[in-house]
């Protein structure tokens, strides 16, 4: 185990990352006391480190390559071994001691990057959801061992590994409907082939990028597109949300923080989908806060 002034600050350097970089997670985990929100900060810090290489400049070759060295930083946590002066390795390291991680689901997420970094597509929703739970559902897991569970429930762990993983794919198809232009002109798509063609629209990112309003006289079709995976994002939402009353007051009032922020942003792509083309939607930090506040107030209930 590292020195616990290094611990320490990797852990601070871990929290400096979440605070710059989670618009909508660090909402949710301040609401956490100290020991577990330190351990959600080492679990964001090394999400957005793979979600970084997957998003990067790097050739494709080069992404495989990080890519494969978040697996041996992986497999050196696995052993107890973090790799010297590795901030986000270290903090895992310690937070591992005080809750039982599940290194497996990080080595997921890291899977459902390297997805991203292949250009995998999916024809079907039921293609899609094993991505969604790759890289939304297993940080869910993750914080899930950090939460833990409330004793009347400890005995339902895997129905609780469910719902997290039901409400990663409500997170993870809102990410996807607020950033359709900005994957297609990536040349990604993430909605499934059959949905897309169902309204009209293609199902190549260069000529999904030429379709999309206000480019094309389709805004229609969209909007009804956008309509169809708001529902069903709604519903795994709804059955997601079923995890809160296993946790305890605060570690529900995180996941409801977070959620709720979601699940507003949702209503909003919904409610204007064509706004939501032209540039990144989000809350003000204002609303944001304000959701997280009656999180708080709505796990206390």
């Amino acid at each position: 185990m590292s020195a616990p002034g290094t611990v320490e600050e990797a852990y601070a350097r871990c929290e400096a990352i979440t605070r710059e970089q989670a618009a909508n997670f660090y909402y949710g985990i301040r609401l956490l006391s100290g020991e577990r929100r330190r351990a959600m900060c080492a679990v964001y810090a090394f999400a957005r480190r793979a979600d970084d290489i997957g998003d990067g400049d790097l050739p494709t070759v080069r992404k495989l390559e990080e890519l494969r060295a978040q697996d041996a930083v992986l497999a050196a946590l696995a052993q107890g071994s973090p790799e010297p002066g590795d901030p986000v390795a270290t903090a895992l390291d310690d937070a591992r001691l005080r809750f039982p991680l599940p290194l497996e689901a990080l080595g997921e997420l890291v899977e459902g990057v390297r997805m991203d970094v292949e250009g995998t597509r999916y024809e079907t929703f039921e293609q899609l959801v094993p991505y969604c739970r790759r890289v939304a559902g297993a940080v869910g897991r993750v914080c899930l061992a950090i939460f833990g569970l409330r004793e009347r429930y400890r005995g339902e762990l895997d129905r609780a590994y469910g719902l997290a993983d039901d409400l990663g794919v409500a997170l993870q198809l809102t990410n996807i409907l607020r950033d359709v232009r900005e994957d297609a002109a990536g040349g990604r798509i993430y909605l499934p082939g059959e949905d897309l063609r169902r309204f009209g629209l293609p199902d190549r990112p260069a000529a999904l990028l030429t379709a999309l309003p206000p480019a094309a006289a389709d805004g229609p079709a969209f909007e009804q597109l956008v309509a169809f995976e708001a529902a069903r994002a709604r519903e795994w939402f709804a059955r997601g949300m079923a995890l809160t009353p296993m946790l305890d007051r605060r570690s529900a009032a995180c996941v409801l923080a977070m959620a709720g922020i979601y699940r507003r942003l949702l209503e909003r792509i919904d409610a204007a989908p064509v706004t939501a083309l032209s540039g990144r939607m989000s809350l003000p930090a204002r609303e944001k806060a304000w959701v997280a506040a009656r999180g708080l107030l709505g796990a206390g209930a």
